[in-house]
């Protein structure tokens, strides 16, 4: 097993670059359920170049049809990144305090379920949800305050690294 380093700035990079269009190379699921995760896992996937093809509890995109459900389902994306122990990025939760730029932030809107995906591109004050800024699709943005959101609960994700093997 090898560490990889995650490059924080191409994801936010490839976050400004693509937040208010979309990348022909994948599906838009706006009109189906939403393009949130898909999008940031797009964001994930341009900082860690790895990806992981376990068919069972993988995270990749090869097409439409030949994707993990991880993906694109926000809750199966959260699964896949705090419990990976092969190929891909791994992440854990953590206080909102941890958190970095292409780090991730999952929200819930009502019902404590997991709704909406982001991905941090800037902090000025981590202590502040005002001074913390994202982007994301569905709800196209770049450069939102957290602050924006009219939410139930956030979760914070951190990006510990990349592995390969």
């Amino acid at each position: 097993m090898k560490k990889i380093e995650y490059k924080r700035k191409m994801s936010v990079k490839y976050a400004e670059k693509w937040a208010y269009k979309r990348n022909a190379k994948y599906y838009n699921f706006d009109n189906i359920g939403g393009d949130c995760t898909n999008f940031i896992s797009q964001c994930l996937y341009a900082g860690s170049k790895e990806m992981n093809y376990n068919k069972q509890n993988g995270w990749y995109y090869n097409s439409v049809n030949d994707r993990s459900p991880s993906w694109t389902g926000v809750n199966e994306f959260y699964k896949f990144l705090t419990t990976n122990k092969q190929n891909g990025p791994r992440g854990k939760e953590v206080l909102q305090n941890e958190i970095e730029i292409g780090d991730i932030i999952q929200i819930s809107f009502s019902e404590n379920k997991y709704t909406h995906t982001l991905i941090v591109v800037d902090i000025k004050d981590v202590n502040n949800l005002n001074e913390i800024y994202t982007a994301s699709h569905t709800f196209d943005s770049f450069k939102r305050r957290v602050s924006s959101y009219k939410f139930e609960k956030l979760r914070f994700i951190h990006i510990e690294g990349i592995y390969k093997y």
